[in-house]
This record gives structure tokens, C-alpha cells and sequence, in this order.
């Protein structure tokens, strides 16, 4: 009985010591993180609990007013977009894509793409992984009861989950931010 108890004494004293040097291993690597990468991983958590998907956690949802059509909401989005000088550098259509094959009708579903070229530069030219961040995308969907959502990929994982940005790389990504947030917000109003 002596040799059992002493074997689970071992193994969980090792059991503590690998613990306590992953422990110090992980921290040091964090300390090396954006100040704002515990908070944003602590979020991107909370929200893998509360929805029970990594997907979900990781976007911008906005519901559009009540009212609005996907005409206006594409119109306004546009026009925030031109005033922020930020380029529509393309479209999906992908609700007419599915219609054509299946031979029917499906919910309205469109992926606008928005880009400032020159901060799309300046990441590719940091990290080439960032290029599958670019275009910076909004899809405006139809839910099965037939309301209008706005979706975009929350960008804080990006600009806040490593190593910190150099500052001026980190000004253009928190300025991107913003302006995808605000033609979300302004296009989920109807607000030129």
C-alpha cells in the first residue's frame, strides 16, 4: 500500500512541477502580448461559453432596423464607406449564387468588401497571414424569419491578440476598426 501511495505522491508532485513550469513558460510569453490581448481572449471565452461557438465569438453581429430594406442598408453602408474614404473593392451576391443552383429562391445574403489599400500594405508588410484578414468584409443576411443582420469579423484578436503592432500599424488598424464599426452601425440605422 505504501509503494501505491508514494507512486501517486510522485505523480503528483510532477503533475505540480509541470504545471508550475508551463505556468511560468505561458507567462513569459504573454508578458510579451499587446497589454489588451487578456481582456480580448477573456471576451473571445466568455463568448465561446455563452453561444457555444468559436465562430460566433469572433464577429460584430448588428441587427438592422425595422424597416429598412437591404437596398437602403447597401446604400447607406456605400455612402459611409465613400465619406471615410475607404474603397468598396467588391461584391458577392451570394444569395443569387445559391438561387441559380438550386433552381429556387434563399434568404438574402450579400458580402460587401471594403478595403484602404494602403493599410492592407502596411499589414502584408508586417505579417503576410494578415492578407486573409483583407478585405475588411460586412455580409448583410436575412435571417429565417426574414430580418436584416450586418456581420464583420471582430478585428480586436487581430490588432490585440500577439505580439503588439508597431504604433503606427496599430493607429491604422484601431482607425479601420472604427470606421467598420461605424458603416455597420450607420448602415444597421438607415443613417446617412
Amino acid at each position: 500500500m505504501g509503494f501505491i501511495r508514494n507512486l501517486f505522491a510522485l505523480v503528483g508532485l510532477l503533475a505540480v512541477v509541470a504545471g508550475g513550469a508551463a505556468y511560468v513558460k505561458m507567462k513569459g510569453v504573454v508578458s510579451e502580448f499587446d497589454p489588451g490581448a487578456p481582456a480580448v481572449y477573456w471576451e473571445m471565452a466568455q463568448d465561446i461559453l455563452k453561444y457555444g461557438s468559436a465562430v460566433e465569438a469572433t464577429v460584430w453581429k448588428m441587427e438592422v432596423a425595422e424597416g429598412l430594406s437591404a437596398d437602403e442598408v447597401e446604400e447607406t453602408m456605400k455612402f459611409v464607406a465613400n465619406e471615410h474614404n475607404i474603397s468598396n473593392v467588391g461584391e458577392l451576391p451570394l444569395s443569387k449564387d445559391v438561387e441559380a443552383k438550386i433552381g429556387g429562391k434563399y434568404r438574402y445574403v450579400k458580402i460587401f468588401m471594403f478595403c484602404n489599400s494602403l493599410t492592407a500594405k502596411e499589414m502584408m508588410d508586417y505579417n503576410d497571414a494578415y492578407s486573409a484578414y483583407l478585405p475588411c468584409r460586412i455580409s448583410m443576411m436575412e435571417d429565417p424569419d426574414g430580418k436584416l443582420w450586418l456581420y464583420s469579423l471582430n478585428m480586436d484578436l487581430m490588432i490585440y491578440g500577439g505580439h503588439p503592432l508597431p504604433e503606427g500599424l496599430k493607429k491604422e488598424a484601431l482607425n479601420v476598426k472604427t470606421v467598420i464599426l461605424d458603416i455597420m452601425q450607420r448602415g444597421a440605422e438607415g443613417d446617412f
